[in-house]
């Protein structure tokens, strides 16, 4: 499973901040902060774990759930990554609007 499909629904998302403000939890627990079915859920956590976005480890009859601390440190350097490619592209663009202005200004310092 792609990790971008699985943060792609916004019950996938909220399970995430569920976890990372609460750490390790059983289903049940996640069950609780939604008004669909456990299944539902059920069926949303393993997208995650596919994903490799948590990991669950079974203890007795519970299955208790984790952020995958691997996996988001790897999504953290591809956004750093993303976004230091976009900060080039805005400063290489803002070089070229700025020649065009001084243009413009020259320009328009010559018809006076």
């Amino acid at each position: 499973m792609d990790m971008f499909v699985a943060l792609s629904d916004p019950t996938r998302r909220a399970i995430l901040e569920i976890l990372a403000s609460r750490g390790e939890l059983p289903a049940t627990d996640i069950y609780e902060h939604f008004s669909v079915s456990p299944q539902a859920i059920s069926q949303h956590l393993k997208v995650l774990r596919e994903a490799n976005l948590v990991v669950m480890e079974k203890h007795a009859q519970k299955h208790l759930y984790s952020l995958n601390p691997y996996t988001l440190s790897q999504f953290e350097i591809w956004v750093q990554q993303t976004r230091q490619r976009w900060e080039e592209h805005f400063q290489a663009l803002d070089k070229v609007l700025e020649v065009e202005k001084q243009k413009l200004a020259q320009g328009e310092q010559e018809r006076k």
